[in-house]
């Protein structure tokens, strides 16, 4: 049965996009971590993401300057089979993209019970407090960047109930960042 993982960044100060939704402050690439980012695209799961971080995902990585700024990567992202969960959206054009209007965490249970691949939600920040809710991610690996923003959006913006969370992992890079690996606790 596939497992459903989260991957995103946070700010020293909990934010995971600043008040502008900027991110660009979590690209700290030096070759270690391009080694490892590098290597986690290479992995063999489906890419989930809501319809935001899906419009900023399919804007980028299809593009010649992906190609050129990190072309592992981008071929991995690119050839990749993707969910987009939207309500609003009407298609998605990405390559190997499929479209999920149905409710999200119905959908995913499905998803979750039948064979295939693992999930890994990047970014999405709604779906991932919503998914956290009904309990459905099976780790959380949180990627902690040195900085401090000031404002922006939690990660778990939303959540109305208590997430006891085990870490489970962690790795140290030199650029800084931090990967916390957590699990739900029983």
């Amino acid at each position: 049965m596939p497992r459903l993982v989260m991957f995103n960044s946070i700010s020293l100060d909990s934010y995971f996009t600043s008040s502008t939704n900027d991110m660009s402050w979590a690209h700290r690439y030096d070759p270690e971590w391009t080694t490892f980012i590098s290597s986690n695209a290479s992995g063999e799961a489906v890419m989930a993401f809501g319809r935001k971080t899906y419009d900023l995902m399919a804007s980028y990585w299809p593009t010649p300057m992906a190609a050129k700024n990190n072309p592992g990567v981008a071929e991995a992202m690119n050839k990749l089979p993707k969910l987009v969960f939207s309500r609003t959206l009407d298609k998605a054009d990405w390559s190997n993209t499929k479209l999920v209007k149905g409710d999200l965490a119905s959908e995913v249970r499905k998803l979750k019970q039948a064979p295939g691949k693992d999930l890994v939600i990047l970014g999405s920040g709604t779906i991932v407090s919503q998914l956290s809710e009904a309990r459905l991610i099976d780790e959380y690996q949180i990627v902690l960047v040195p900085v401090a923003l000031g404002a922006g959006r939690t990660l778990f913006e939303g959540q109305k109930s208590k997430l006891d969370l085990k870490l489970t992992k962690t790795r140290t890079f030199g650029n800084g960042n931090v990967v916390l690996s957590y699990e739900p606790a029983l």
